[in-house]
């Protein structure tokens, strides 16, 4: 079976696919209250998985993200940015080490762009980049009966956040629980991938990308798409409070702004987690503004609501979302608490 045959199979079972993503099983607004309440399963082919392989692979993505890849030791997976020579993200990775290689995970509409970026670096290096994608299939499981779902199909479930366990059929994945619900990402081969499918959907409702990305935003985690490429620092998007940047690994591309942004403590600007009570979609790179129409930040990244209209990441100077109101069109956006600390006082 190919990843095309994969997606033919979801689209016999239910799947409303565009663009290589799967929109619903037909009733979206169900699922995104299912996401919620119980377990759900999700597939994750809107997501591609680059592989940096070769001997200098490690000291290759060294030269070029903010994180010490160093780090990735098999076992622990870790966001990482990747920058202009501006210090501006030019995409966000979810980066992990596996039989001898390195994944880099991003959204799949810019990465053959971002590909062909990283391979103009790689010279006379000894380092190979290819998408994985034909070859592995990604699934997103969340629910409070997560665990024991994956216990009943493998003998080793990693149990913190960003920790892995690779087994004879799949890797597993553990992400950061939401409202008490644990949430994984499993990574397996394509004949595996059906059966597997088959039968976690007798506990766990099948579900659209739209109700990931909302599990992924109330996580506070920031996605870099096409409108928004070279519109953030990291620290903006809160890169370092997410341990996306690593301060001690060395020079990397934009190394500079990133390192004095943060020894200055010149960061102005923060992404907060935001609700927008609209039936229009707000979209990445849709600009905030305060009560004076100014223009005061930017929407990153947005889902649907399981109460109806849409939860946001919303780019923001910190000043102005203290002061508040900011405004989407004519909607006000309502803050809602991030899982994580932003260091100010209303966090």
């Amino acid at each position: 079976m190919t990843a095309t045959q994969w997606q033919s199979y979801l689209n016999a079972h239910g799947a409303h696919i565009e663009n290589d993503a799967v929109v619903d099983f037909g009733q979206p607004s169900q699922e995104i209250a299912q996401t919620a309440q119980s377990n759900t399963l999700c597939d994750l082919s809107h997501l591609a998985l680059l592989e940096i392989d070769g001997a200098d692979a490690v000291t290759f993505l060294q030269g070029q993200v903010t994180n010490d890849v160093k780090l990735l030791n098999g076992h622990v997976a870790h966001y990482t940015g990747y920058c202009s020579p501006k210090g501006r993200l030019l995409a966000l990775f979810l980066a992990f080490a596996h039989q001898g290689h390195i994944h880099l995970q991003l959204p799949k509409p810019i990465a053959e762009a971002i590909t062909k970026r990283l391979k103009m670096f790689v010279m006379r290096s000894k380092v190979t980049i290819s998408d994985s994608a034909d070859r592995i299939i990604k699934l997103g499981l969340n629910g409070p009966q997560a665990t024991p779902l994956l216990l009943e199909h493998f003998s080793d479930v990693p149990t913190a956040p960003y920790t892995l366990s690779t087994l004879e059929n799949a890797t597993l994945l553990k992400l950061p629980s939401i409202d008490g619900h644990d949430r994984y990402q499993i990574l397996t081969t394509v004949d595996f991938a059906t059966p597997l499918w088959d039968s976690l959907k007798q506990k766990a409702s099948p579900v659209g990308k739209p109700c990931w990305d909302w599990l992924e935003i109330n996580a506070g985690i920031p996605e870099i798409v096409a409108s928004t490429q070279e519109q953030f620092v990291p620290q903006m998007v809160n890169l370092d409070l997410l341990n996306a940047i690593n301060f001690k690994k060395g020079c990397y591309t934009g190394q500079e702004i990133v390192a004095r942004t943060h020894y200055l403590g010149s960061v102005k600007r923060r992404t907060f987690l935001m609700h927008i009570a609209s039936e229009q979609v707000p979209n990445p790179n849709d600009k905030l503004l305060d009560s004076n129409g100014a223009e005061v930040g930017q929407i990153v990244r947005s889902a649907p609501a399981i109460t109806g209209g849409f939860d946001v990441l919303a780019e923001l100077r910190i000043e102005i979302q203290q002061a508040g109101p900011v405004y989407w069109q004519s909607y006000e956006l309502t803050p809602k608490p991030l899982p994580y600390s932003l260091g100010l006082d209303e966090a």
